[in-house]
């Protein structure tokens, strides 16, 4: 009797554990600070970098460009910065940044308002190349 209920409660914890709440702070956590954790949750592409934030906006920015994006705005903060472009068919690139710590930051990338996995990890990839 015992072991079903412990069994039970097990299914609802892992259960509970990959919802996309969790999920996202399983990966948040374990990389607060560090570079390679990427995650593709909700339509958007986040990933930790080694590079300080004004170093990750010149690379997003030379990215973007360089894939032929028209930048549409750009906002720099101390703590936050974020890139808008227009892609092939006026689709919306946005990229945020956001500072983790003075040596990381945190890339966020969402194409369209539904996400693009693929399109969004060729602009990672590109951003990458340049840090």
């Amino acid at each position: 009797m015992k072991t079903g209920r412990v069994a039970a409660l097990l299914a609802v914890g892992l259960a509970g554990l990959l919802s996309a709440g969790c999920t996202l702070m399983l990966f948040g956590a374990g990389a607060a600070a560090g570079a390679g954790a990427v995650a593709y949750l909700q339509g958007e592409l986040k990933a930790n970098q080694d590079a300080p934030l004004a170093k990750a906006l010149k690379a997003a920015e030379a990215a973007v460009k360089e894939m032929q994006y028209s930048v549409t705005e750009r906002t720099e903060g101390v703590d936050r910065c974020r890139i808008l472009a227009k892609g092939a068919g006026d689709k919306r690139i946005e990229v945020n940044l956001r500072k983790l710590t003075p040596k990381a930051t945190e890339i966020g990338i969402r194409v369209g308002v539904f996400g693009d996995e693929a399109l969004s990890r060729q602009i990672l990839q590109a951003i990458q190349k340049r840090l």
